[in-house]
């Protein structure tokens, strides 16, 4: 049978002390989510800059555990049965408060605060947007390690005979993530060469889209049917790229085939044309334009144009080719000279028989 040991008055009083000021930190902590955060938001938005509303938010919910580690710190003064002296759980209410902090500065480290851009306005250190989701998560490891290390110390644990371990084991690691670290410079040649940026489009032999993040494995790139492909860095870094994104001006260039019974005067008068409208046209690049008679084709006599469009978007890329074409065929349809297509022409010779060749033989005929 169980012993039933009696709980005192005093001992009950103790306990409901201590459940009372828990819940007391819990309505604190209601008051504080509801109605202090969003004034102090409020206010931070109308400082100059928007750091401290960042700030604001990325401790939003550590805060809010804050809370509730010091309600228990002050409810175990009133319970009866646990000390505040306690060593054990004294680490644990450290440790609590040391893992809030550095969950506030992993929020604050996100690549999709304002920190950077913060720093990219007010110094001279102009960082590249590539080099912001790569920093972000290089900070969050370091922030990650860092408050290991001290939760790790609070309960006496030897972290200098655990990175020794790790030294040990390096040789075998290395072999095992030969793939990862060649990833891990792969990405870091990325970013140093700096071949792309986010949000440029780029062509590589394995895809082609718009580039949306790089990590420390792997580039991520959006394609134009929507589709998310994840490149390996060490397989990116090795490959023709591409950047679209760079281009001062976007190239057309085409053979325009007409038929052979085409004048030479006509012909002269279609190139001349065709020039003067590329040289005169608003959206086309004047330094390089080419229009010139250029071959003798199997069926047709081939005008070639080479120039370059001002916009290098797509869209407004395509608007003012479809224009210039329709133009050129106005041109045309004026001169009277016709497309050619391809064609072939067959030539037929009918012999004729000869009446002087001698016929067969017939009976009775000397």
């Amino acid at each position: 049978m169980f012993d039933w040991i009696p709980i005192s008055y005093e001992t009950l009083i103790d306990i409901g002390i201590s459940i009372g000021v828990f819940l007391v930190f819990l309505i604190f902590r209601k008051i504080f989510a509801k109605y202090v955060f969003h004034l102090i938001l409020k206010i931070s938005k109308k400082t100059p800059t928007d750091f401290f509303s960042n700030v604001c938010l990325a401790f939003e919910h550590p805060i809010r555990w804050i809370f509730l580690i010091i309600g228990i710190y002050v409810a175990v003064g009133y319970f009866p049965y646990l000390e505040q002296s306690n060593e054990v759980f004294r680490q644990c209410i450290r440790s609590g408060i040391i893992a809030m902090i550095a969950w506030g500065l992993y929020n604050l480290s996100s690549s999709s605060s304002l920190l950077f851009t913060n720093i990219n306005e007010r110094t001279n250190i102009k960082i590249d947007p590539i080099l912001i989701p790569f920093l972000s998560k290089t900070i969050r490891f370091v922030i990650i390690a860092i408050s290991f290390s001290i939760i790790a110390q609070e309960f006496d644990y030897d972290v200098n005979g655990f990175v020794a371990g790790l030294g040990l084991g390096g040789l075998a690691f290395a072999l095992a993530a030969k793939d990862a670290i060649g990833n891990l410079f792969g990405g870091i040649i990325i970013i140093t060469e700096k071949p792309f940026s986010i949000g440029n489009w780029i062509k590589t032999p394995s895809v082609e889209g718009i580039v949306e993040d790089i990590n420390f494995r792997s580039t991520k790139i959006r394609t134009f049917d929507q589709a998310l492909v994840t490149v390996p860095n060490a397989t990116l870094a090795n490959e023709n790229i591409i950047n679209w994104s760079e281009m001062g001006k976007r190239r057309i260039t085409f053979h325009l085939g007409v038929t052979y019974d085409t004048p030479k005067s006509k012909l002269e008068s279609t190139v001349k044309k065709v020039e003067e409208l590329l040289t005169n046209h608003p959206d086309v690049h004047p330094e390089t334009i080419f229009v010139h008679f250029d071959r003798y084709n199997d069926s047709s006599l081939d005008i070639f144009l080479y120039f370059f469009t001002n916009t290098t978007v797509w869209a407004e890329y395509l608007k003012i080719k479809e224009e210039i074409n329709f133009s050129i065929m106005e041109i045309l349809e004026d001169e009277g000279v016709s497309i050619a297509f391809p064609s072939r022409s067959l030539y037929f010779q009918k012999q004729e028989e000869d009446i002087s060749r001698p016929g067969p033989m017939l009976d009775g005929d000397n």
